[in-house]
Order: structure tokens, then sequence, then C-alpha cells
């Protein structure tokens, strides 16, 4: 049954980002046949795209765009969407794998299978999935975690908050080491490793992140903004923007806080408390986050199925969310797109859905992590 649902799911997307089956709104493949495959013809002649500000990841991030070369008989895009197919399939393979040890359930598995194809053909159309496919991998083989951990980071970034609860030394170490033997040997094989720091200091708020609803609501109400395509995402930029994207920076640094105040003082470890620890910085970290594009969606479903592979998880609510949360998002993107682009009151209206439900998510993750390890105070005794 498993393996029925997702053949027969996985058989829609390739269709979908083979344009046999067409998706109304932007096609969501020319990232693949336009943006990535003119970055793999710069990294191939020995270094990064320097004078390309879209080129905002860390010096990894090159290795899946050149991964399709090793399909030659296929061209870049065929050959990218293969390889989404077989990642796909790796990650359901690990998760069932895992499921059916003792104190697991295949509950990931399912969740895995439903919810990649509620984003729709994005999933299979941007480079997240290995990623979120690394992120997997580090959760569910403690052995390699560390150096997956330090992969994923140079990658893109995020897969660093898996750390958030791991306590093996080893861990933090050897997760410290790959990314900087990675690091190192990016900057002084293939210059321009480190541009991608410098690519993002003027972006605006872009039209899907939380922040965003400010100028969807304020656009009707005269503010003298616009809507551009900016640093390779579609953004607000205008009056009071660096200010909202300020806030934004700002509510970022208060969950990371937040978590340094739990990881302080945690005391009740379980087997699951990695797993939902990870997921719930992530939804933490995405949802106070400047940018929302559709396809950080993978990141907290990739880390829901973990967690729900661990019968003693608590993230099982919050992990129904971010399903809920997907199904949104396709909804809001690629279908009404325009319709969010220009304020439009159903763009506007799936936006809030979407974001109202990733909020949801974090907080209902961010609470149960934090009932589930930090023992309460005692109450003192009342006085007679």
């Amino acid at each position: 049954m498993l393996l029925t649902a997702w053949s027969a799911t996985r058989a829609l997307l390739v269709l979908c980002v083979l344009r046999v089956l067409v998706v109304p709104g932007p096609d969501v493949t020319t990232d693949v046949s336009v943006i990535y495959q003119g970055w793999s013809q710069v990294l191939r002649t020995g270094t990064f795209p320097l004078d390309d500000v879209t080129w905002q990841y860390p010096p990894a991030a090159a290795l899946p765009v050149l991964a399709p070369g090793l399909l030659p008989f296929l061209d870049y895009a065929a050959a990218f969407f293969v390889l989404a197919l077989l990642t796909d399939a790796a990650v359901l393979w690990l998760l069932v794998r895992v499921g059916r040890r003792p104190g697991r359930s295949p509950a990931g598995a399912w969740a895995w299978t439903a919810g990649v194809p509620l984003l729709g053909p994005t999933a299979y159309a941007r480079f997240d999935l290995l990623v979120t496919a690394v992120a997997v991998a580090a959760l569910l083989v403690p052995r390699l975690r560390g150096p997956l951990i330090g992969l994923g980071a140079l990658l893109k970034v995020w897969p660093v908050l898996l750390l958030a609860g791991v306590r093996d030394r080893a861990a933090w170490v050897s997760a410290g080491v790959a990314a900087a033997g990675l690091l190192a040997a990016f900057t002084v094989l293939v210059p321009g490793a480190l541009a991608f720091l410098t690519f993002q200091r003027d972006r605006g708020t872009e039209v899907e992140s939380l922040g965003a609803l400010v100028f969807h609501a304020a656009a009707h109400f005269g503010w003298q903004g616009a809507v551009m395509m900016n640093y390779g995402s579609v953004e607000f930029v205008g009056p009071y923007v660096p200010l909202v994207s300020r806030a934004a920076l700002a509510l970022t640094l208060l969950g990371f806080a937040w978590l340094l105040v739990w990881r302080a003082r945690a005391r009740a470890f379980g087997p699951h408390t990695v797993a939902d620890a990870a997921f719930a910085a992530v939804l933490l970290f995405i949802t106070t986050s400047r940018v929302i594009s559709p396809q950080y969606l993978l990141w907290p479903l990739g880390l829901a199925a973990v967690c729900l592979t661990l019968r003693s998880t608590r993230m099982r609510s919050a992990a129904h969310l971010v399903l809920a949360a997907t199904a949104a998002t396709f909804l809001e993107f690629p279908l009404a797109f325009s319709y969010v682009v220009h304020s439009e009151p159903l763009g506007v209206g799936l936006l809030v859905l979407r974001n109202g439900l990733l909020v949801a998510a974090a907080t209902t993750a961010c609470r149960a992590l934090w009932r589930d390890t930090v023992p309460s105070r005692r109450r003192s005794p009342a006085r007679v």
C-alpha cells in the first residue's frame, strides 16, 4: 500500500515537472533549466558565480547543482528530476527501514509519502530535497550524524540546527570538523567560495513571508512601495521594508535565544528529543525568516517524518500542522501566486492561512519540547 501510494504520487510529480501535466501558475521548472543549469556551466569552469547575486548558498551547494552531470545521457533538467526522484526514494527507504525497529513507527514513511506531493512540482524543482535528505539521514543514522550535519550546513546552513538537541560531544566535534574541512577545501580550490556572504545585503521582504503580511495590508491603504524580483525572489521594496526585515531578524534572534534557554534548562532527554528539538528549531527559523520560499516546507516536512518514526515523539500535532501548511503552500504557490503578488484577497487569505499554520506548528512544537524536557517548578505549599 505504501509503495503503491508513493509510486502513484511520484509519477504525477514527474509528469508535472516534465510539463506533460501543466500546473496552473508560474513554471517552477525554469529555476532548474535556466538558473541551475547556468550556475553549473559557470561551476564547471572552476569558479563560483562571482557576479551573480542570486547565488546565495554555501559552497557545497555546488554539488547538487553539478550532480546532473552524472547522467550525461539526459539533458540537464531531466537529469536533475531523475536525481530528485532517486533522492526521494532513498528517504522513503530509510524511513521504512527505521520505522520497522522496536519503538518505531511507519507513520514517518507515510508522512513523507503524503507530504512531498502536497507541495506540488516545486518539491522536485529545487535542490532542497537533497538537503532535506541529508538532514533526515543525519537524524536516523547516529554514527554519521556529525559529518552529515557538517555537510548539510555547507549545503544550505539550516541543517546546523539539528545540533540543538544533540548532547553527544563527538557529534558536535565531527560536525565542526566536517564543515571546516569542506569549507577550507572549497576556499582553497575554487575561487569565490565565500562570495555568497555579500549577496544578501540589500534584500527586501519576500512576498510570502510572515512580515510581508504587513505590506499586503498596507498596499490597500496607500503604501508607496512595490513588488519586484530582487536577489532571486519576489520581494517588497520601499518605505519601511528595511524596518520589517530588521524586525524579522530580531524575531529570529529571539527564537535562537529561546533555544539557548531551553537547552540550559532541559533535563529529561529521551530517544526522541534530538529529532523533536531539531524539528522545533527549524520551524522557529522558517517562521521568523524574512524569506519563506515554498521549497522551505520540505525542511520541516522531512524532520516531521523523522519525528513520526518515533512512537515517543511529542511532535505529532505540530507535524500534522506542517502537513496542512504544505498543502496550503501549494495553493498559494504556484496556483494563486499572481493573487499573492498583487495583494488580492484570495492570495492574502491563502498566505494568512499558510503562515498561520506555520506559526501554530512552531508554537505547538516549542511548547511540547519545553514541557517534555524542562522540569516544572515545584509550587511552594500554601500557607495556613
